[in-house]
């Protein structure tokens, strides 16, 4: 019995324990913390009322109603931005006797052949060494081997024939010769105005670097200058920027330019443009083409392929070969290799001042059998000018 009631005891004994122990810890927990206070809302200041300001109100004027300009209730007013103002069409002067104009221009070449013939003529006794020398000249101002023997050998005929030889008789004499062999009879013309129909058909070629762009704009100003209406036709689609040059050429005197995206199909753009001046009216239609080097075959066929193109729908009236005069004997490489592709028509000599030498005249018209029909003559707008020989013979020779 004393051992049941020992162990009713240790049992309460254990318990009361245990409580205590788990009340301590539910003790220690740490309580949460008590929620915020509620802030403080401050009212917003309230509006401002007549009579409010900082600062007292000044007396200022007032306009009355019948003052203040009210809208009228019409259309409100579209101001308009002023139209882009048109290049001004310039008009060139007439071409006639413009090369007399310019001849002064042709200094460099006077003093290389027609001072030094005369010269070489005014010399007492023309031996054989005096001729040779006057052979040479010829030769160095680009004349040519036979052009150069057969003139020479009308001079000491003539000379033979004259006995005493004056400054002035050996000039006029000079002259006659010069003129002689420049070919006074040849036409010169540009063909712009066939008779059955319009427009004038014109074909400018020639490789990189003669001017041939310049001179396709230059010729512009030729023929509006001379009363005719002009299309341009760019089919220089493989230059950067040729198509901009010969556009900004035929705004300065009105002419249409007809061109088309940059590498494209040049006989396309071609055909288009004889197309277009047809349905304008125009008077000629000036082709210019891509500055093919001459040793390309594939680049000179297409050449070819232009002109048949055009020709589909008018016949080619001119194909001017553009030659810069400075390249001499070189240049007349390159009108052969033309000549076989197209039927060269006429040529145009550039930059026929300065350096050039003027025999190149003579020896690129026996090379083609076609007439020299246009000389550039510097770097201005209008000194593109008509071939005349007597003129350019004058210029050599001097006063």
């Amino acid at each position: 019995m004393d051992i049941v009631i020992l162990a009713v005891v240790i049992a309460v004994v254990v318990l009361g324990a245990l409580g205590g122990l788990i009340v301590g810890s539910r003790r220690k927990k740490q309580l949460p913390p008590p929620p915020p206070a509620a802030p403080d809302i401050t009212a917003p200041p309230a509006e401002p009322h007549v009579g409010d300001e900082a600062e007292t109100p000044r007396e200022e004027p007032r306009r009355t109603i019948e003052e203040v300009d009210l809208p009228d209730g019409s259309a409100p007013v579209v101001v308009e931005e002023p139209p882009a103002e048109a290049p001004e069409i310039e008009i060139p002067e007439p071409t006639a006797g413009r090369l007399v104009r310019l001849r002064a221009r042709l200094s460099r070449s006077q003093n290389a052949l027609g001072k030094g013939l005369l010269t070489l003529l005014s010399r007492e006794h023309l031996d054989e060494d005096t001729w040779e020398e006057i052979e040479d000249t010829l030769l160095t101002a680009d004349v040519g081997v036979q052009p150069t023997q057969e003139l020479v050998e009308r001079l000491r005929e003539r000379v033979k024939v004259l006995g005493t030889r004056t400054t002035d008789e050996l000039r006029t004499l000079l002259r006659e010769e010069l003129i002689t062999l420049v070919g006074p009879d040849m036409d010169r013309g540009v063909k712009t105005e066939p008779e059955d129909r319009k427009p004038g058909i014109v074909m400018v070629v020639g490789v990189n670097g003669t001017g041939k762009t310049t001179t396709t704009g230059k010729l512009a100003r030729v023929l509006v200058a001379d009363g005719q209406s002009v299309v341009l036709g760019a089919a220089d689609t493989f230059r950067a920027a040729a198509a901009d040059q010969l556009q900004t050429w035929g705004e300065r005197v009105g002419a249409h330019t007809v061109r088309g995206p940059e590498g494209g199909d040049p006989a396309s753009v071609a055909f288009d443009a004889v197309k277009e001046g047809k349905e304008m009216g125009a008077n000629v239609v000036l082709i210019d083409t891509a500055g093919r080097l001459h040793t390309k075959t594939g680049l000179m066929d297409e050449l070819g392929k232009v002109k048949r193109v055009v020709e589909k729908q008018a016949p080619v009236d001119e194909v001017l070969l553009v030659l810069d005069a400075t390249t001499g004997q070189n240049g007349l490489v390159q009108a052969r290799v033309f000549a076989e592709v197209v039927d060269i028509t006429g040529i145009v000599l550039t930059k026929l001042d300065g350096t050039a030498k003027g025999g190149i005249v003579v020896a690129v018209q026996r090379e083609l059998g076609v007439p020299v029909k246009l000389v550039g003559l510097g770097e201005g707008a209008d000194d593109l000018a008509p071939f005349e020989p007597e003129a350019f013979v004058d210029a050599l020779i001097g006063e």
